[in-house]
């Protein structure tokens, strides 16, 4: 594709008094000062939003500071914080963007007072009140329009797990998980219905495209996902993707979607890649003509599509707002060495649709990446080991060590590696701190005493007394449901004997949350209610209380309970005391985790495990070309992670059983057809163990003309 890309010497503004952040503009190079400033009005009463902007950011290339600095000189240039949205794809990228942007300013506002001997009337304490993910803006934007869709202000969002047991209890009322032929279970159905939102597809284009394993229950899935709408309007809940469905009805309203828009002179969206196609929409919705639009992402990462990420919205960026779309491109690297950047780069260069970018690097290096061939996965494993050890004795700690797997379960046979040679590791991908039994106990009481409506949370809350089974706790949410004063209604339930020295406690903290608008204390009183039940709900009560105690200091920074529960269900945080094992017993830890949970990060030495056809790209991409693009983009994302060194391995078998002796059954593994020999040529290939050239025996110069035995077999002589 041929975007019209801007060249380095282009005026940003057109204007002589554009903002210049003297701070920490020596920071930035030429082409990241020209993505920070282009189009920014240097003067408060200069009304002209700038033209729609894409920022191709290659892998480590600053985009968060490149970004950082143009939400700074928005700043320096008088936009009022209240009128910049910035949308991130995590809260944590959020806050660092946003801490990035008011230290910027105040250190150029404070080099520029001294320049100037005068004072600015910049507010360097102004926050960025909305910057934030996709989902938790749009939860704001909902409470504030929720009369216009029908809403109470007061709903409830739910998360993935919640969702999932709501549609579980509808597929049992519907007898859909007793049929003669196996229905899928609510993780898929919830998968299903999730597509179909984010992509606006229909259930039968999801279905043929993503699971045609269960095309034969469409009808089923239907009436389905019908009884999930209602019971989740009856109960005043929203799903994630709730979130931005209702925001996108809102936008298809022309009055709405302007004084939506209005709100707001600029929109900045990181990861742009990753967007859905409800969320481009949106964002066409708020901004129909680009004006004031600004999208950093990088096609080469785009990796998301089994959550509905769409490759095309940036892409496609450029045809959208024809003639006035602007792309600058970032393509020098500040993470990795040289000869892995030529890898990466010649890997993406087979690629057939992309913005063609040369990512380069300052930091030379004779050593190429390793493409290492193996065994099996012992050798794999031992491989890795050995390396790792030795890194670590010349000073590499473990930490700055990563082995990158593209599915969780690759991993298997290094962990017991890991774990006889007492080598401390963390592994991504295991359990949340939201996943946690305890953690979801406390979160469903808040979540109950909120939106009484809220049946999936007081189901489970309820079930936390003695004595009270799946049958007691339904029969006490049906009178709540039939009550006027829902609130008040359980006052009146009479709990089964077990639970009658508990109840009047219960009630008493449930009324005390759902009476009380003020927020402090609430969770101090709760876990003063729940810890003496630890022991007998869960167990090892006393590393849940202290989880508790972290989810009681997460609370203390939110200014109220709605958005507490909100914020912690829309990003959660990624891990509890339970996910690192006994990684704590050590200083030092190595790092394991899937490619999809390392997008972002970066180590000194990376390994990735399993570089063969069938995993690179996987089997089940074989015949879809795009699904083949994105896996190569899989692999890139896997190599630029890596500062100094990276190791490619690639076994040569694949055991599909347990025995590895006596002919145990295995497959071969193939050469990752993305590893061309162009490829190859930027890596340095090798074996382990290395083969002994005085083990091999000599061959005996002797030339048979077996060809012409096998023809005579057949009569057909020369």
């Amino acid at each position: 594709m041929t975007p019209q890309l801007l060249p380095l010497s282009h005026d940003p503004t057109g204007m002589t008094d554009a903002p210049v952040i003297s701070a920490s503009s020596e920071a930035l190079n030429p082409a990241q000062q020209l993505a920070a400033s282009f189009g920014i009005a240097a003067r408060a009463d200069e009304k002209t939003a700038p033209q729609p902007l894409l920022i191709i950011a290659g892998a480590g290339t600053g985009k968060t500071s490149t970004l950082a600095h143009r939400v700074a000189n928005l700043l320096l240039g008088g936009v009022h914080p209240d009128r910049i949205a910035l949308m991130t794809f995590s809260r944590r990228a959020a806050l660092e963007m946003t801490r990035r942007a008011e230290r910027i300013t105040a250190d150029a506002m404070a080099a520029d007072n001294a320049k100037r001997g005068r004072r600015s009337s910049i507010n360097p304490a102004s926050r960025l009140t909305w910057s934030g993910t996709f989902h938790s803006v749009g939860n704001r934007i909902l409470r504030d329009y929720a009369e216009s869709l029908g809403l109470d202000p007061t709903f409830s969002v739910i998360d993935r797990g919640d969702s999932g047991d709501l549609i579980d209890v509808l597929r049992q009322e519907q007898g859909l998980a007793k049929k003669a032929r196996r229905f899928p279970r609510k993780d898929t159905c919830l998968g299903i219905y999730s597509r179909c939102v984010n992509t606006q597809g229909t259930l039968q284009e999801t279905l043929e495209t993503a699971y045609p394993w269960c095309m034969e229950w469409e009808t089923e899935l239907t009436s389905l996902f019908a009884a999930y709408v209602r019971a989740k309007q009856d109960q005043q809940l929203l799903d994630y993707d709730d979130l931005l469905l209702y925001w996108h009805t809102l936008m298809q309203e022309p009055l709405l979607a302007a004084d939506i828009g209005g709100r707001f002179d600029h929109v900045l969206v990181d990861e742009y890649q990753d967007t859905n196609t409800l969320q481009a929409e949106i964002l066409l919705a708020m901004k129909p003509d680009g004006a004031g639009l600004c999208v950093v992402g990088d096609d080469a990462q785009s990796i998301y599509s089994f959550r509905a990420a769409n490759v095309d919205n940036i892409l496609k960026f450029p045809e959208r707002f024809t003639p006035n779309a602007n792309v600058v491109k970032l393509e020098q690297n500040y993470r990795s060495v040289q000869p892995i950047l030529d890898a990466a780069n010649r890997l993406m260069a087979d690629s057939e649709s992309q913005y063609q970018k040369d990512l380069h690097s300052s930091r030379a290096s004779k050593q190429r990446p390793r493409y290492v061939m193996v065994e099996d996965d012992i050798g794999q494993s031992e491989y890795v080991v050995a390396q790792i050890l030795a890194a670590r004795e010349e000073g590499t700690a473990l930490r700055e060590q990563a082995v990158l797997m593209r599915r969780a379960h690759d991993s298997d046979v290094l962990e017991v590696e890991l774990t006889r040679r007492n080598i401390p590791y963390v592994k991504y991908g295991g359990l949340k701190f939201l996943e946690a039994a305890h953690v979801k106990d406390v979160l469903a009481l808040l979540r109950f005493a909120d939106n009484p409506r809220n049946r999936v949370a007081g189901f489970r809350t309820l079930q936390l007394l003695p004595g009270v089974g799946p049958a007691t706790a339904g029969d006490a949410i049906n009178l709540l449901t039939a009550a006027d004063d829902k609130r008040g209604a359980l006052t009146n339930f009479v709990p089964p004997a077990a639970a009658q020295e508990d109840w009047t406690a219960f009630i008493d903290l449930y009324q005390s949350l759902a009476g009380s608008e003020t927020w402090a204390g609430q969770m101090t009183r709760l876990r003063t209610w729940y810890e003496p039940h630890i022991e007998r709900l869960h167990g090892n009560a006393h590393v849940r209380a202290a989880d508790i105690e972290q989810l009681e200091a997460l609370a203390s920074q939110y200014t109220t309970r709605e958005r507490f529960l909100t914020e912690l269900t829309l990003d959660p945080p990624a891990a509890s005391s339970d996910e690192a094992g006994n990684a704590h017993l050590d200083e030092d830890y190595l790092i394991l985790s899937t490619v999809h949970s390392a997008k972002g990060q970066e180590w000194d030495r990376v390994f990735l495990l399993n570089v063969t056809d069938g995993n690179f790209p996987n089997e089940f991409a074989a015949d879809d070309p795009l699904m083949i693009d994105e896996e190569r983009r899989l692999l890139y994302v896997a190599m630029t992670r890596a500062r100094n060194d990276l190791h490619l391995m690639s076994p040569l078998r694949f055991y599909i059983t347990q025995q590895r002796q006596y002919g145990g059954k295995h497959l071969y593994g193939a050469r990752s057809r993305f590893l061309t020999d162009e490829v190859l040529r930027t890596f340095e290939t090798c074996h382990f163990p290395e083969k002994d050239a005085e083990a091999v025996p000599t061959r005996l110069q002797v030339r048979i003309d077996a060809g012409a035995k096998m023809r005579s077999m057949w009569g057909a002589g020369d």
